[in-house]
């Protein structure tokens, strides 16, 4: 693959035109003019595509706020749950948004219940989790009822993370209400944003607010060649399939506590481990045990801990016990890590104890089950006696190359051409859509843009993403693909 590696240049060409150098970008937008696209919406959407992680807008407040009243404000459509009572919100739910023509992330925060620790320590252990995973906080308070002490708790926690926050002073819904939000300025965070999420009222300067706190992209903290610090691995899986011995075992001692009690480990524990020569940060998370708006309590944090483990890594193995039958878990897990974009190994544990009958049944369910991660690399393990660990820093470096590798413009147009030549797109409605050109825009994970005529359905873009697999490799790694589809000449000026 060595002839897919991103040719050297600076990181500022990276940022400026995706993964593409300069004489690369100029080659191509001339491609994009010749073939009738307006540039300016190639540029944006090379620039989409090639930007790397959306920054992260975390909402937090206490139960009760409106916190999923405003976060449907802010995408512009009625997602979040929202019911007058508080708790409604059990996941902590992601959406993307666009405001003033920038893209960003909103995380929608909830699942406050009152446990053994009080509703206080419940409430500020969700918002450090949120806050932990995000770039800027929107932090709501209830402008009519005014900041109690679990909002100082909150507040407590923001200054301590250093994150911009915009105050919102929610359910102010006319004039009398803002001296009621004036009273938020004894919080300390700055002006009180005056809104009414139920309404509209106010959320555009809030957000214009918002826009300002933002970074343009995150910083990449992974690490590699020529970055500095080892590679992240984060362990993920549900409770009791082996995460804390697999640690101990390619760490060669006992760093974690195993029990055969499931959901043991609560916190990620962060291990430098060497392993086949390197060194590498491995985490091992608490396992997820059951759907998020079902947990309580510390099973409910558990799984925000693991959540942001997945965040920060690159790659995340994925450890499944193959006594038993893959589960609804193990495939809502394995999708928590492709949405991140994560580079994928899944690690069949206890492999050792399996008798031939089960392994012909487990060999069926991967087909069935697994088929749509079936460029994932796969390792049979045993944690207990070490059995086939020798393979598992192979199968991760593999999934890294993929997850970093980048096909060159021109070989990429080449492909699509013989592609589109000899399969093209059904006719639709007497239409024929045809793929023209494309680009790969970025890498950690690949993302690509296509370039087509017309409407391309899920279906043909599956089929193109198999075929780039088997021309180009990318195991281990998810595939971002994104169309554009040519506008007829003069449809803009119209629009205008």
């Amino acid at each position: 693959m060595s002839d897919q590696n991103q040719p050297d240049g600076s990181a500022e060409h990276e940022y400026e035109h995706g993964a593409l150098g300069d004489a690369e970008y100029a080659e191509f937008m001339q491609l994009a003019a010749e073939e009738g696209f307006d540039i300016e919406d190639v540029e944006g959407a090379i620039e989409e595509a090639g930007h790397g992680p959306l920054p992260v807008l975390a909402v937090v407040g206490r139960p009760n706020v409106g916190k999923s009243t405003l976060v449907n404000r802010i995408i512009g459509r009625r997602e979040a749950v929202v019911e007058d009572k508080p708790g409604v919100t059990r996941d902590r739910v992601t959406y993307e948004a666009e405001w003033a023509g920038r893209r960003f992330k909103v995380v929608d925060t909830g699942g406050w219940e009152q446990d053994v620790l009080g509703i206080d320590a419940s409430v500020a252990a969700q918002a450090e989790y949120a806050i932990e995973a995000a770039d800027a906080v929107v932090f709501v308070v209830d402008a009519k009822v005014g900041a109690t002490d679990t909002d100082e708790a909150v507040v407590r926690l923001l200054r301590k993370a250093g994150k911009p926050v915009v105050l919102a002073a929610n359910k102010v819904d006319g004039l009398s209400g803002e001296s009621d939000a004036a009273y938020l300025w004894s919080l300390g965070l700055g002006e009180p944003h005056p809104v009414s999420a139920l309404h509209g009222r106010g959320t555009g300067d809030m957000l214009d607010a918002v826009l300002e706190a933002l970074p343009e992209a995150p910083a990449q903290t992974f690490g590699g060649a020529g970055v500095g610090g080892p590679r992240r691995i984060a362990l993920i899986g549900r409770p009791n399939v082996g995460k804390s011995s697999l640690l101990n075992k390619v760490a060669g001692e006992e760093r974690v506590v195993v029990n055969e009690m499931a959901g043991t480990t609560r916190d990620p524990v962060d291990e430098m481990i060497e392993l086949g020569g390197k060194t590498w940060k491995f985490v091992d998370t608490a396992g997820i045990r059951k759907r998020v708006h079902l947990q309580q309590g510390a099973d409910y944090y558990a799984s925000l801990r693991t959540a942001a483990a997945v965040e920060k890594a690159e790659v995340a193995v994925i450890l499944i016990d193959a006594t038993e039958s893959i589960s609804v878990q193990d495939q809502r897990i394995i999708s928590m890590a492709v949405d991140a974009g994560r580079a994928l190994v899944i690690a069949f544990n206890k492999w050792d104890t399996l008798d031939e009958e089960r392994r012909y049944y487990l060999e069926r369910e991967i087909e069935t089950e697994l088929g749509q991660i079936a460029w994932a690399p796969r390792v049979n393990v045993s944690a207990r006696t070490g059995r086939h660990m020798e393979k598992l820093v192979p199968a991760i470096e593999t999934a890294l190359d993929g997850w970093e590798s980048r096909v060159p413009t021109g070989r990429l147009n080449a492909f699509l051409g013989e592609l589109v030549a000899a399969h093209p797109h059904p006719v639709r409605g007497g239409k024929q859509p045809r793929i023209l050109f494309g680009t790969q825009a970025g890498t950690k994970p690949p993302r690509f843009v296509l370039f087509a005529s017309g409407f391309i359905e899920a279906g043909y873009r599956r089929f193109i993403e198999r075929r780039l697999r088997e021309e180009f490799g990318f195991e281990g790694t998810p595939i971002h693909i994104s169309v554009r589809v040519r506008e007829k000449r003069g449809a803009k000026n119209k629009k205008k």
